[in-house]
């Protein structure tokens, strides 16, 4: 059964090719170097899983974060682009990984916000492993109905 497509003209839907081939990427680098039960070079870095949603006020980004602290986290804004890097540092375990998926290490999110956003106005808080940065919409970027004057 096929599912309905959704449809909108919002920049935050837009899809681009090479955002497939990013997560290709990453989704094969992360299959190889656990099927060789090695974890990933630390250097490397990663890019957590994250959502960016848009109401009629704000945008909205939810970052996975699980065991991150949030001193481990930094979060800046220069013009529209939101970058979002931190750390989840390995924890202290005795005996050997027989298996290793999840990933540690430094990381980098960044997302190009649609429109402008009033940057004193920025708030990000930590809870169950989520970062949430919401962003309020300049009152330029934020919609409105015109009224039609004349006869």
């Amino acid at each position: 059964m096929a599912l309905p497509a959704v449809r909108s003209s919002s920049p935050v839907d837009r899809w681009s090719p090479l955002f497939e081939f990013e997560d290709l990427s990453n989704q094969l680098s992360r299959m190889l170097y656990s099927a060789m039960n090695v974890a990933e070079p630390a250097w490397r870095g990663w890019s957590p899983m994250a959502d960016l949603s848009e109401t009629e006020d704000a945008y909205l980004v939810e970052v996975e974060v699980p065991g991150v602290k949030r001193e481990d986290l930094t979060v800046d804004l220069t013009g529209r682009e939101l970058r979002i890097n931190g750390e989840r540092k390995q924890k202290q375990r005795e005996g050997w990984f027989r298996h290793r998926t999840r990933r540690i290490g430094r990381f980098h999110y960044s997302v190009t916000l649609p429109q402008d956003v009033e940057a004193d106005k920025i708030d990000a808080s930590l809870a169950d492993g989520v970062l949430t940065v919401r962003a309020p919409k300049s009152a330029s970027a934020k919609p409105r109905r015109i009224t039609v004057s004349g006869g």
